[in-house]
């Protein structure tokens, strides 16, 4: 596969996880499809970083390696959530 075949797959996946991350969390998240997929991309490089961190898993890969769905997901959550916390937080010091 040749990078545009990686960009494209990794846009997908992103889509896929930012959108399922937005699903399972309960609140209103006003994103539109550009911030969850970077949601997604971003959460897929924290899956992986949590991958390596629990499991070592592909050491040769280093910490930041992109996961499977499932940790993409997990990892989408995980920044969905922290982004909401900071923007509440950021909104109540007006």
């Amino acid at each position: 596969m040749g990078l545009l075949g990686t960009i494209i797959v990794i846009i997908i996946v992103g889509l896929i996880a930012g959108f399922l991350a937005r699903a399972i969390v309960p609140g209103r998240q006003s994103m539109g499809i550009g911030a969850t997929i970077l949601l997604g991309i971003i959460g897929s490089f924290v899956g992986g970083f949590l991958g390596f961190l629990l499991f070592h898993a592909d050491p040769q890969g280093g910490f930041f390696q992109p996961a499977g769905i499932i940790g993409s997901i997990i990892g989408a959550i995980i920044v969905l959530l922290i982004w909401m916390a900071v923007k509440r937080r950021s909104g109540a010091r007006v």
